[in-house]
């Protein structure tokens, strides 16, 4: 598993917040992005919003299901999951977690809110 921590300046140190959201993530579930075949969809419901996202390659998904960011299908750049603070799991979609994603028309990283649920389908 990748983790960064962006305001650490790479310092390996863990507080006890961390080390139990990796713990709880563990428990959880989720899915690493990189690990899943091209054109995978996933639902991906969270405590406001329902996406839906197709893998394209690693690290990019075609994402909607946000009315201001993304009312119609479009091309994002995914960072990862994070637990909210400065800890991201890379390349992870897990439950519990925020969903981050660069949007091409926005400068900030988007961050959902907490994702209650994930499915995954596969085309045939």
């Amino acid at each position: 598993m990748e983790y960064t921590n962006t305001s650490w300046n790479g310092a390996r140190r863990l507080g006890n917040r961390e080390q139990r959201g990796i713990i709880r993530s563990e428990i959880e579930g989720g899915v690493f992005l990189n690990e899943l075949p091209r054109h995978t969809i996933l639902q991906i419901q969270t405590s406001n919003r329902c996406y839906t996202a197709e893998i394209l390659c690693p690290g990019e998904i075609l994402i909607c299901g946000h009315p201001q960011y993304c009312p119609e299908p479009v091309v994002v750049s995914v960072a990862g999951s994070s637990w909210g603070g400065a800890l991201l799991k890379v390349n992870f979609v897990g439950r519990g977690m925020r969903l981050e994603f660069t949007h091409p028309d926005y400068e900030d990283p988007i961050v959902t809110s907490p994702i209650c649920e994930i499915r995954e389908y596969r085309r045939s």
